[in-house]
């Protein structure tokens, strides 16, 4: 069972229906009690950094998803603004991030000139293997790479490449999926991602 964790702020409902389309049991939880008793999370996020740790951290979820996924080493997978939330911070706000995965949240260079945010379908390249991510290069057409649906106006850099587990381009290079140990993090929407988003949610159903 995937407990989606609620705290406001995130596209549940189609998460929710993916699961449901490759099978895969799952459920959308606010009570910490029953956080609490997750044996896998995913935690999704849309909208400013700053007012999702808020958030976190008003509503006492910070305590328990840190015990969940540092002390009991669960599963956790954060989508979008949840994967930046697993980083430092952001130079979208002013507070800590959960800082389980050593990166930092960063605007996009004003010098790619590029729209921002970064919306649409983008190819992601494997920077370091994962569980998460295998099998998807076998999902792409012959002389394409795989690709995700991406809604962002901020992204990612690691602090140590082994962190990184697929780039992307777009104007530069980024971090759109990254991991540490349980923890794993994509900037892209693997709900709204077709064949390459059901894979990698299948894939993270069986870690």
């Amino acid at each position: 069972m995937i407990t989606i964790v609620d705290y406001g702020m995130g596209n549940l409902g189609s998460i929710l229906n993916m699961f449901k389309k490759i099978g895969v049991a799952s459920q959308i939880v606010s009570n910490l009690n029953q956080i609490e008793a997750a044996s896998k999370l995913l935690l999704p996020g849309v909208g400013a950094f700053d007012a999702a740790m808020q958030r976190v951290n008003d509503s006492g979820l910070k305590r328990v998803l840190d015990k969940k996924a540092l002390d009991e080493k669960v599963p956790v997978l954060g989508i979008c603004l949840g994967m930046q939330l697993l980083t430092y911070g952001s130079d979208e706000g002013e507070l800590p991030g959960l800082g389980w995965i050593p990166a930092y949240t960063h605007r996009f260079n004003p010098e790619i000139e590029l729209p921002v945010p970064h919306m649409g379908w983008n190819e992601v390249e494997i920077s370091n293997s994962h569980r998460i991510t295998e099998g998807i290069n076998g999902l792409a057409l012959e002389g394409e790479k795989p690709r995700f649906y991406f809604v962002h106006s901020f992204q990612v850099q690691v602090k140590n490449e082994k962190h990184s587990i697929l780039k992307t381009e777009y104007g530069q290079t980024f971090d759109s999926a990254i991991a540490h140990e349980n923890i794993i993090g994509c900037q892209f929407h693997p709900e709204k991602s077709h064949k390459f988003g059901m894979h990698l949610l299948k894939n993270f159903a069986e870690i």
